[in-house]
C-alpha cells in the first residue's frame, strides 16, 4: 500500500498566518457597545481594532480566541471561559494584513454584565466603546464588527437573549429598549407588546406587580424571562434588517 504523505511536498505551497477575531458586544446605558483595544504596536498601532491574534500551533481557533482575549482585555480566565462565543466566519482577502498573508477566523458574542477591561499583551489599552463612535478600525475590522452587529441583531429575532439584559423583573418597554438598541431602529410599541405576549414561554407576568415609567400613565406590569430559549414565531425586524 502506498503512502500518499511520501510524495506531498509541505514547501510548494506559499505558508500563511491563521488568527482570530472577536467582536464581543453588550448593551450601557441604552447603548450597543464593542469590546475595542488601542493597538500597541504596528500595523496600525494607536489605533482602535478587535481583541485577537495569532493561532499558535498546538491550539485550536476557538481556544486561541479565548486565550487572546483574556491576554489583550484583562477579562479573568473564569469570565473568559463562560462566554458563549459563536464562529461568525473566515476572512481571508489576501491583502488584509500588511504584514503577511493572514487568514483571521473571527467569532462574535453579545453578552450582559461583563467587567471593564484594561489592556494586555499587545494591547495599549482595552474598553467598551459605543458601536459606530471609533471610525475607523485596524485591518478590516470594522467590516467584521459591521457582520457580528448583523449576526447578533438575527440572533435575537430567534433567541431569548435580549432578557438577559433587562432586569429581573422588567416592562416590556424595557425589553423593546434591547431591541432597539441592537437594531437601530424605532419600533410601533403596541405590535412590539402584542408580539412578546403571542410568544410562547417567551416572558412571564409578575403578579400583582407594576412600576411607574414616567409620565401620566398608570404603572407599567412587570414581566420576568419564561422558559423558553427560541422564540417561535420569532420577532422579526422591521423588513428582516438593521437601520
Amino acid at each position: 500500500m502506498t503512502n500518499p504523505a511520501k510524495d506531498y511536498d509541505p514547501y510548494a505551497f506559499e505558508p500563511f498566518a491563521v488568527t482570530v477575531d472577536l467582536a464581543v458586544f453588550t448593551v450601557r446605558d441604552g447603548q450597543l457597545h464593542v469590546l475595542l483595544i488601542r493597538r500597541g504596536q504596528e500595523p496600525y498601532a494607536g489605533s482602535w481594532a478587535l481583541p485577537g491574534g495569532f493561532v499558535l500551533p498546538r491550539e485550536s481557533a476557538e481556544e486561541a480566541a479565548r486565550r487572546e482575549l483574556a491576554e489583550e482585555t484583562g477579562l479573568s480566565e473564569a469570565v473568559v471561559d463562560a462566554l458563549h462565543l459563536e464562529q461568525l466566519r473566515t476572512y481571508s482577502g489576501p491583502d488584509r494584513d500588511p504584514r503577511m498573508r493572514v487568514v483571521s477566523v473571527a467569532y462574535t458574542a453579545l453578552v450582559p454584565d461583563l467587567p471593564e477591561p484594561h489592556g494586555g499583551g499587545d494591547a495599549a489599552h482595552a474598553e467598551w466603546v459605543a458601536a459606530g463612535a471609533p471610525g475607523e478600525l485596524a485591518f478590516d475590522h470594522g467590516q467584521i464588527v459591521a457582520d457580528a452587529h448583523e449576526r447578533i441583531g438575527a440572533k435575537i429575532e430567534y433567541s431569548c437573549l435580549a432578557t438577559t439584559f433587562c432586569p429581573p423583573a422588567f416592562t416590556l418597554g424595557e425589553l423593546q429598549q434591547v431591541y432597539e438598541t441592537v437594531w437601530g431602529t424605532v419600533l410601533d410599541r403596541p405590535n412590539f407588546r402584542r408580539k412578546v405576549l403571542a410568544t410562547p414561554g417567551f416572558v412571564e407576568p409578575v403578579a400583582g406587580a407594576s412600576r411607574l415609567t414616567g409620565g401620566r400613565g398608570k404603572p407599567a406590569s412587570l414581566y420576568r424571562a419564561g422558559p423558553a430559549t427560541a422564540l417561535h414565531p420569532p420577532l422579526l425586524r422591521p423588513e428582516g434588517r438593521t437601520a
